[in-house]
């Protein structure tokens, strides 16, 4: 897991997790963690600070096709490549990366990790059982506050979900949401692992809350 920056280095702003690839390049986070044309970058295992050679540049998003169009929260999932002045991946950096899987059934145990807004702190989370509100997996963890966007729900040893979706994850601080993952996300996956053009991230900073 790590945390993502937006517009700088100072303030992290949403969450996100490494995920397993070829390159060892890739993050998952939500897609309304990401906006064209604002610098973001990502820093695994992120606690308390961090220097410089730390941080891996956002190079490229590449997003689901629903949330390009429409932003629509069953989509709001993005992959995104990294990379860092001086080399090296961030799956090393972070010391392996996660495998995606679909979306968790109700009353699936999941582990849920990201951080909250800020300038600094440490992560928080918690371990909980899922169920399903009007089409999106959901969980009851409180605490889960802004900043824990992107936050991947691992199931076993995969992400079957993170914070986003309804509400852009929800609007109480006690139940999250989820986009349901299906065969889309591992499409995703596998076209940036493909090195294809990369999308322009639609700027969605309102929740609806």
């Amino acid at each position: 897991m790590g945390a993502v920056f937006l517009g700088g280095q100072s303030l992290h702003t949403c969450s996100g997790a490494v995920l397993d690839s070829a390159a060892g390049d890739l993050i998952l986070t939500a897609a309304h963690c990401m906006a064209a044309g604002i610098d973001a970058f990502f820093v695994p295992k992120f606690a308390e600070e961090a220097a410089g050679s730390d941080f891996f540049h956002v190079d490229a998003v590449y997003l689901d096709p629903r949330w390009v169009s429409d932003q629509d929260p069953m989509a709001d999932f993005a992959v995104a490549r990294v990379s860092r002045d001086g080399g090296g991946s961030v799956e090393t950096q972070a010391g392996g990366g996660f495998a995606v899987g679909p979306a968790p059934k109700a009353g699936t145990d999941v582990t849920v990790t990201g951080y909250p807004l800020g300038a600094g702190g440490d992560p928080i989370g918690c371990t909980t059982h899922t169920s399903a509100d009007r089409g999106f997996p959901s969980l009851p963890c409180a605490g889960l506050v802004d900043g824990t966007s992107g936050s991947p729900w691992v199931a076993g040893s995969v992400i079957a979900g993170l914070i986003g979706g309804l509400e852009g994850g929800g609007c109480e601080e006690n139940v999250s949401y989820s986009p349901p993952f299906d065969a889309a996300v591992g499409q995703l996956l596998t076209r940036a692992e493909a090195g294809g053009p990369a999308d322009d991230a639609p700027t969605v900073f309102d929740d609806d809350c």
